[in-house]
């Protein structure tokens, strides 16, 4: 089921949201509303396929078992064990054939591959499962309840696609007891948000889908016009299917009086690829930062063999920490090597970043802005594309190395401004004006407005908000004639 579908919006959702403030006005305990929450998410989550359920729910008790005795002994085992079962099915699940490819590749193999179909969610629930057993171990979290730590896992607003949550920051929301009735201002705020998030994926993000899915049929006769046309909309469609998905998380998680952290904010305003990234994915790169980086930086500051052996200095420590962040970042988001490159190059633009920033020369915002954007958009080539032959294609003709061939369509518009001997002709690319109007949209909204977690901390209940949302709350409804998936359920 999905956040932008009809069954979601007008049948599952306020049912959801009836029966769980029902039966929390008729039992004081809640008990009875937090397992109907439970079933209510694992329904959302079995919509796609009934056959991983029993797989979330061995991770759940797994879990849980894992923790609750990491409260009562610190053992070191126990937590390497829970870590290795979490890792171990996702890499079942995700990476196995992807290393028995490359086994058959490099050595000239016959293993079969499995074939194995990936799990909704089961990159999310696994690392938000592993911060859980080790804030036990850290004696950061006490859970005495399976059914607090079930609703903790599936809680429907952020079990597909995020964000990755603590137990710390959710479940004392649902202990407190405020939480446990209506609050009409949270529901105002919610529908505000996941209208506007609403609004992103479908009439923005599927818009740009189309112009980047045209893209990936003409790939091997591309040109640099096109390719940048296709670069510029998947970069703005990525942006707002997943800016529209967080909307729609928190939005969702206000009508239940619950705060989700925020996950995304404004990172194509970043003027340095470090900046973006603390922007983007925000709860993913914080697991990382707090989870592999730290510990990691620490090990190797206290290597004897690094520090006596290599006399390596603290910068060149961090940035071989930095790089394995987003090497694990990369690998995270995928079983490729196009997600390992896309992960190494943004290791090694940070890295890039951090060397230039001790020249203390400092560039001009617009141009800071601009060179950032545009490594963005190239390096989004390998986040989008599997083959790294097409993905090398798409980059060749970014850089202007197939050509430069102005679409017909722009013939009458662009030739009085042009001295330089650029071709008219019609070019496979279709809906090209149509494209660029969107990208220069994308352009004025990513640049020139507040993001939504801006707009919410000033929002107050009015009839102008109310009328706004109505207007945009109907006219996306009235645009829900593809329903799509968003991007990050493929991770």
């Amino acid at each position: 089921m999905l956040f932008n579908s009809p069954h979601f919006i007008f049948l599952y959702l306020p049912f959801v949201f009836v029966s769980y403030f029902v039966l929390n006005a008729w039992s004081a305990t809640q008990r009875f509303s937090k397992l109907w929450l439970v079933t209510c998410s694992l329904f959302f989550y079995g919509w796609w396929n009934p056959a991983y359920l029993p797989l979330i729910l061995i991770s759940i008790v797994a879990n849980y078992r894992v923790g609750r005795y990491l409260n009562s002994h610190k053992s070191k085992p126990a937590l390497i064990a829970g870590i290795v079962f979490n890792l171990g099915l996702l890499g079942y699940f995700k990476y196995l054939d992807f290393i028995l490819s490359n086994v058959n590749s490099l050595f000239s193999a016959n293993l079969t591959l499995l074939n194995i179909a990936l799990p909704l969610a089961i990159s999310f629930y696994t690392f938000q499962q592993i911060s859980y057993i080790i804030d036990c171990y850290n004696g950061k979290v006490k859970e005495q309840s399976l059914i607090n730590y079930s609703l903790f896992v599936t809680f429907f607003p952020q079990l597909v696609a995020g964000p990755i949550v603590h137990h710390r920051q959710m479940m004392p929301q649902f202990l407190q007891p405020a939480n446990h009735r209506i609050n009409y201002e949270n529901i105002s705020l919610g529908i505000y948000i996941f209208s506007i998030g609403l609004f992103k994926k479908v009439i923005l993000a599927d818009q740009f889908s189309t112009t980047v899915a045209s893209g990936m049929g003409v790939l091997d006769t591309i040109t640099f016009f096109d390719a940048w046309i296709v670069a510029l909309s998947y970069t703005f469609q990525l942006y707002f299917d997943f800016s529209g998905y967080s909307d729609m998380a928190v939005g969702l998680g206000l009508l239940f009086n619950i705060r989700i952290p925020i996950n995304f904010n404004s990172p194509y305003k970043a003027t340095n690829i470090q900046e973006m990234m603390s922007r983007w994915h925000i709860t993913l790169t914080r697991f990382l930062y707090e989870y592999v980086y730290v510990p990691v930086n620490r090990k190797l500051s206290r290597s004897a063999f690094m520090t006596k052996t290599l006399r390596l200095k603290t910068e060149w420590i961090t940035s071989l920490s930095l790089v394995l962040l987003f090497l694990i970042s990369g690998i995270w988001h995928g079983a490729g090597w196009n997600f390992i490159i896309w992960g190494l190059l943004i290791g090694a633009g940070i890295i890039i970043y951090r060397l230039w920033r001790k020249t203390s020369i400092k560039l001009p915002k617009a141009i800071a802005w601009g060179i950032t954007f545009l490594y963005v958009n190239f390096i989004l080539v390998f986040f989008k594309i599997s083959a790294i032959s097409d993905a090398l294609t798409m980059i060749k003709a970014m850089l202007g190395l197939s050509g430069a061939i102005l679409p017909v369509q722009f013939d009458s518009l662009l030739q009085p401004f042009t001295q330089l001997e650029i071709r008219f002709e019609a070019t496979p690319l279709e809906h090209k004006a149509i494209a660029l109007f969107y990208i220069i949209i994308g352009f004025v909204l990513i640049l020139c407005f507040k993001n939504t977690s801006e707009k919410a901390a000033v929002f107050k209940p009015s009839l102008i908000n109310a009328l706004y949302i109505i207007l945009i709350f109907i006219y996306t409804i009235m645009n829900l004639n593809r329903i799509s998936e968003f991007l990050y359920f493929n991770f």
